[in-house]
């Protein structure tokens, strides 16, 4: 075939790739990106892989543990009066806030009490008498206590307290701590039946309920097989040309974080820029999780659910990233730094996180004028549109949101159809309202291919990702699938496109229809001059997963070539030649 004839087909292709990376020519990182979220690698959440926690004692008492307890004789709940501050009653025949208790865990039967307004269960007088009140901000000895389990109704409890005696309800005066019986017949007084409402299972939960040595060896082995070299080069040849990485604030002291939190994570961090280097590859190192926990969730780090981010918190979250960008600052596929992800309104003020915003803006750039800043809105009652006029005057920013067709009673409600014209209409609405022409640059910085209806087709689920593609294509900083692996089947992005066999690359600035038209029209012009591909289908995928390593292919390898078979393209592909 003629040599400035196959010159014009590979510029034709080339030419398709310019609307996968329109910012190419105006810089080094190629905008928009598609990347994928490395979640439960850095920052543990037990949802995504539950069986991390299977082997820790006592596992439905780790940290954060929201429990009940109700008298067996009275029929009452132990309720700390006014939400703390004062005495603990078993008044109550209804459990709520002031109901709920908070466990901080010490060892497996060991534990602190927390209460609504956040002071710790204890002996009244630090222990000089035996009254029961929820009065001091920080647990010491007589803020400790061991929950006994039945052997046969493990939520059948009693609980024993620092002087030795067990908790007893005798009436609905002050509950005391002066009981010397053991029996657990109903009408023992203190004997408590203990609902346990809720749990977490993040990072500290796991470290903590492990304990140092055996949640460094869980922790190392999770890290060393979760994500993988292997992984980057799956990503990589399936399109995805960055990864966003949640770290947490620990991180930052390593090797010697403070307890719980074990050493690793920095390791992890640098073999995830290396790999990521070895197939052409961005990284976003996203702060997850910070001290205080900005939202209260188990992927922020925290202890107990509570959030008490803010001030107090603020220059130490700024040294975390500090650390983080002058760590890799100079690394050439540093994409961006994320500075908080998924600040919760109210509880984080719009005043307090423009401030921290502005100081974490000011440590990066120290490092790096190039990688971008990206700053998360937050989430709850809030205006999406708030931080822009804020990140208009910086460079290199841009704006987080988070799009998930979960979470809401309004999306149960939900068949597929509506789902995907909710993605169209009110979503395309959502991610136009940030993303303009002169201001910050647009980041769907998660989302997923899960929706809340139950029994959807794998059709469905097609058809429900590539609405969000189209949509969120549109970002101008790019987007990232939430997650890269997870327990659950459309949360994980490999799962996903090993079971639907559905490519993510195909739907940005075009339809699937157009791209398909454009490419069976540069089938016929190969087949036209001699060139034929066999498994068009096939190489439709890989054209749509690596538009420019497919024309680079048949530039480097199948000129005077009469037939490019699907091994040659996908052997070429996987090649590191061409990463």
């Amino acid at each position: 075939m003629a040599k400035s004839t196959f010159s014009n087909l590979v510029l034709v292709f080339l030419f398709l790739t310019c609307y996968f990376s329109p910012s190419l020519a105006q810089n080094a990182i190629q905008l928009p990106l598609k990347a994928v979220n490395l979640g439960n690698w850095l920052v543990i959440e037990g949802w995504m892989n539950r069986s991390l926690f299977d082997n820790i004692p006592n596992k439905d008492l780790l940290d954060g543990t929201k429990v009940q307890f109700k008298s067996t004789k009275l029929q009452k709940y132990l309720c700390s009066e006014n939400g703390g501050g004062t005495t603990v009653v078993a008044n109550r025949d209804n459990a709520s806030g002031w109901e709920t208790f908070r466990l901080w865990r010490n060892n497996e039967s060991s534990f602190n009490f927390r209460v609504f307004n956040k002071q710790f269960v204890g002996l009244v007088n630090q222990g000089q008498g035996n009254t029961l009140v929820a009065v001091s901000n920080d647990p010491g000895d007589s803020e400790t206590f061991r929950i006994i389990r039945n052997e046969d109704d493990p939520n059948r409890v009693r609980i024993r307290t620092a002087n030795g005696l067990f908790l007893q309800a005798q009436s609905d005066s002050p509950v005391t701590a002066d009981y010397e019986g053991s029996s657990w017949d109903d009408n023992d007084p203190s004997v408590f039946e203990m609902t346990i409402v809720s749990g977490i299972q993040g990072e500290y939960q796991i470290s903590n309920g492990y304990g140092p040595e055996r949640a460094s060896q869980v922790l190392q082995d999770h890290r060393s097989t979760y994500i993988t070299e292997d992984d980057f080069r799956f990503m990589s040849s399936n399109g995805l040309n960055a990864v966003r990485v949640p770290v947490g604030w620990w991180i930052a002291h390593d090797p010697t974080p403070p307890h719980p939190f074990v050493s690793g994570s920095l390791q992890a961090l640098d073999n995830a820029f290396q790999w990521a280097q070895n197939y052409g590859m961005k990284v976003i190192i996203d702060l997850h999780a910070v001290q205080g926990s900005q939202n209260g969730n188990e992927h922020s780090g925290t202890r107990d659910g509570f959030q008490e981010w803010g001030d107090a918190y603020m220059q130490d979250t700024v040294s975390v990233i500090d650390f983080l960008a002058a760590r890799y600052g100079n690394k050439t596929n540093l994409a961006a730094i994320g500075l908080m992800n998924e600040p919760m309104s109210p509880g984080v003020t719009l005043d307090t996180l423009i401030r921290y915003y502005q100081l974490g803006y000011n440590a990066v750039r120290k490092y790096t004028s190039s990688a971008y800043v990206i700053l998360s809105n937050r989430l709850g009652p809030a205006d999406s549109k708030e931080l822009l006029s804020f990140a208009g005057g910086l460079a290199n920013v841009a704006i987080d949101v988070h799009y998930y067709n979960l979470y809401s009673d309004s999306f149960r409600s939900m068949n597929v159809q509506q789902n995907i014209d909710f993605v169209y209409n009110q979503r395309s609405s959502d991610l136009s309202a940030v993303t303009t022409p002169n201001g910050p640059l647009s980041f769907v910085g998660e989302w997923c291919g899960e929706i809340a209806m139950r029994g959807a087709s794998k059709e469905d689920y097609q058809r429900f990702g590539k609405a969000q593609l189209d949509v969120y294509g549109r970002a101008t900083f790019g987007w990232a699938y939430w997650a890269y692996k997870c327990d659950a089947k459309y949360w994980s992005l490999r799962l996903y496109l090993k079971q639907t066999m559905y490519s993510f690359m195909m739907v940005e600035d075009k339809s699937v229809g157009e791209y398909i038209d454009e490419f069976n029209k540069l089938i016929l012009d190969l087949e036209n001059i001699g060139v034929t591909i066999e498994d068009k289908d096939q190489a439709l995928l890989l054209l749509n997963y690596s538009p420019k390593s497919f024309a680079h292919t048949l530039d480097k390898m199948f000129y005077g070539r009469e037939s490019i078979t699907l091994d040659d393209v996908q052997s070429t592909l996987n090649s590191k030649e061409l990463n």
